[in-house]
């Protein structure tokens, strides 16, 4: 009998320790950290600061945005890939430190596929453009001209390695034309076509690159969500369900739009496959090309 009541003292005692506990608090208990691998004032950090605020006001905690620049993106990217698993850390990114960086960089500090995919933020289709002098008015009278003149056209990109760079490339292999990379920044041009499976909202006059005769032709620029390695699963889902939440707000796309870019809001599984996807297609043209940054 002693036994007996020694044992539900000590049951009791068990259930009075577990009770005044204090109870596991859920995520998020502090300050929520973006980082942003590229300047501010640009769309990737227009992107983070929209969807920060939101987040701020649903997750009643602080959400600040940090700009980590250099190296492609590769600085911010390290700086993500090498934070505690907690949540507390985020990397909102263009395609280069997600996908790209792994192939065009002979050495990186970080492995891109190692970093837990939460949600696509939005995407921005690519745009076949030209100056205004020259003398064409359609994709496939671009072609004809690049083919007309071999080694004597010139493109201009934000540098090597970037998306409107390796577009280019793209396009000077599907179309077997001869053209010279000069990274540069041109605002006389006009736009021959968008390279998407559709229309833009911003541009629906443009024609996509399948209708102006080069379907093969798809490049989106892209800024996702992704958390450092070995973050959980369940983390990840539950930051994915709060940011999509946010992205499906009409104000939310409103400013998206204004900003020209496409809200997307995906799950962690759908933005896995598609960064598999992404790497796919960009690494086969820096392997076709030979395109190396040190």
């Amino acid at each position: 009998m002693r036994r007996i009541i020694a044992a539900w003292i000590a049951a009791i005692f068990a259930a009075l320790v577990a009770s005044s506990a204090p109870a596991q608090t859920s995520f998020p208990a502090r300050t929520v950290k973006f980082i942003v691998p590229f300047p501010g004032g640009g769309i990737n950090d227009v992107l983070a600061r929209i969807i920060g605020d939101k987040l701020q006001a649903k997750w009643g905690q602080p959400v600040v945005v940090e700009n980590k620049t250099g190296a492609g993106g590769n600085i911010g990217a390290d700086l993500a890939y090498q934070s505690e698993p907690d949540g507390y850390t985020l990397l909102l990114s263009p395609p280069g430190p997600l996908a790209i960086n792994q192939t065009l960089y002979k050495h990186l500090s970080y492995k891109p596929q190692e970093f837990v995919p939460i949600t696509v933020v939005g995407s921005v289709p690519n745009v076949v453009i030209v100056r205004k002098e020259l003398p064409v008015t359609s994709l496939k009278e671009l072609i004809d001209y690049v083919r007309a003149n071999p080694g004597k056209v010139t493109f201009g990109s934000q540098g090597n390695g970037a998306t409107p760079h390796l577009t280019a490339m793209m396009f000077r292999g599907m179309t077997d034309t001869q053209m010279v990379h000069v990274p540069f920044r041109d605002g006389r041009v006009k736009i021959l076509a968008i390279a998407d499976t559709h229309r833009s909202r911003v541009l629906p006059e443009i024609p996509t690159t399948a209708e102006a005769g080069l379907p093969g032709l798809v490049s989106t620029g892209w800024f996702a969500l992704a958390a450092p390695p070995k973050t959980s699963p369940a983390l990840a889902s539950d930051i994915a369900k709060a940011a999509v939440e946010v992205i499906k707000t009409p104000d939310v796309q409103a400013k998206f739009r204004a900003a020209s870019v496409g809200p997307i809001g995906n799950s962690p599984a759908e933005m896995a496959a598609f960064i598999r996807a992404e790497a796919q297609r960009w690494g086969e043209v820096i392997k076709k090309n030979n395109i190396v940054v040190d």
